[in-house]
C-alpha cells in the first residue's frame, strides 16, 4: 500500500519474538487480515496479538500506546488495546513493535451491529468519557484534533486528483461549508482520532472495543464525529450526535473531517485497498447527498 512499506511476515515475527519475549516465542503466529494500512497485525496463539509497523511514518506509536492507554483505559466503557511487552529493532526490522492482549470481535459495519442505533448511543458514550478524563499533558494534535483549515491543501490536491471520480462541484461545496464553521474554542480535550469501522470491534452484534490509538490526542472533538458517516447513517446518525449533544458548529466541522480523510484515502488506496476506497467512496455519498433538494446539514 505504501512505496518504501517493509515486508512484515510470521518468520519475522516468530525470529522477534525468539530473541526479545522468549516466554511467547512457542506460541503460534497468524497474520490477521485486515483493511488497516500502517501496521502489520499477527495473532499470537488465543490470547496475544502482536503490531509492527509499516512505514517509517508510523514509528511511535508503540510507545504512545504504552504511555497512555493505561492512563484511558480504566475511564472508557469499551474494551481498549492492552500493551503487554514492547519489542525493539531487531533481526532486520528497525523499528519499535508491541505485543497486546488479543480482543475478539470483527471490524464494524452497518449490517453486523444487531441495532445500529444502540451502537450509535453506546459509542457516543464513549467518546463523552474519554473528552472527560483530565487531558493535562496529553498529547499535541500531530494528525487529528487540530484545525481543519490545515487540512485545505491537501484536500483540494485530493480533488483535484479524482475528477472523473466524483463529483467534483458537490464535494467542493461541502468542504467549503466545513471551512466556513468557526474553529474549536472550547479547551483541548481526548480524541480518539480515527474511529474508522476498522478500529471498531463487533462480537454478537454489539460493539465490543475500540482499537488503535495511534492517532490519539488532545484537541477538537470534532474528528471524532467522522463516524458519523464512516459507519452510521439515518436514524443512528442521529442518535450518535444526540447523544452526545454536539452543537451545529462542531457538527459541521465533523463532517468535514469526514469528508477530507475520505477524499485523502480515495485516490492514494486507489488500486490498493478495496475496503477503504468502497468506504470512501460510502462516506463521500454520505455527504454530499442532497435531503429534500438542498444541501445536506446532518
Amino acid at each position: 500500500m505504501h512505496a518504501d512499506e517493509i515486508d512484515i511476515d510470521a518468520l519475522l515475527v516468530t525470529r522477534l519474538l525468539a530473541a526479545q519475549f522468549p516466554q511467547w516465542a512457542h506460541l503460534p503466529v497468524e497474520p490477521v487480515p485486515s483493511a488497516g494500512t500502517d501496521n502489520a497485525l499477527f495473532r499470537l496463539g488465543d490470547d496475544l496479538a502482536v503490531r509492527l509497523p509499516r512505514v517509517s511514518w508510523t514509528t511511535g506509536q508503540v510507545e504512545k500506546d504504552q504511555q497512555w492507554l493505561p492512563r484511558l483505559a480504566p475511564h472508557l466503557p469499551l474494551a481498549v488495546p492492552v500493551p503487554l511487552g514492547c519489542g525493539h529493532p531487531g533481526d532486520g526490522y528497525p523499528w519499535t513493535w508491541g505485543v497486546y492482549r488479543w480482543l475478539d470481535g470483527v471490524e464494524a459495519s452497518i449490517d453486523r451491529l444487531a441495532d445500529p442505533r444502540a451502537a450509535a448511543v453506546e459509542l457516543a458514550r464513549f467518546l463523552v468519557a474519554l473528552q472527560g478524563i483530565d487531558a493535562t499533558g496529553g498529547p499535541a494534535s500531530a494528525w487529528r484534533g487540530g484545525p481543519l483549515v490545515k487540512r485545505d491543501q491537501e484536500t483540494r490536491a485530493a480533488i483535484a486528483a479524482l475528477d472523473g471520480e466524483v463529483d467534483i462541484d458537490a464535494v467542493t461545496a461541502a468542504w467549503d461549508e466545513a471551512l466556513a464553521a468557526p474553529a474549536w474554542s472550547g479547551p483541548p480535550v481526548w480524541v480518539h482520532g480515527d474511529l474508522a469501522p476498522g478500529n471498531l470491534l463487533v462480537v454478537g452484534g454489539r460493539l465490543s472495543a475500540v482499537i488503535d490509538f495511534a492517532a490519539v490526542s488532545v484537541g477538537d472533538p470534532a474528528c471524532d464525529l467522522l463516524v458519523a458517516w464512516n459507519l452510521f447513517t439515518g436514524d443512528s446518525r442521529a442518535a450518535f450526535r444526540a447523544e452526545l449533544g454536539v452543537d451545529d458548529d462542531t457538527w459541521a466541522r465533523g463532517r468535514g473531517w469526514a469528508l477530507s480523510v475520505a477524499l485523502i484515502q480515495l485516490p492514494y488506496y486507489l488500486h490498493t485497498n478495496p475496503a477503504l476506497v468502497a468506504n470512501a467512496r460510502h462516506v463521500i455519498g454520505e455527504v454530499t447527498r442532497p435531503i429534500s433538494g438542498h444541501a445536506p446539514c446532518s
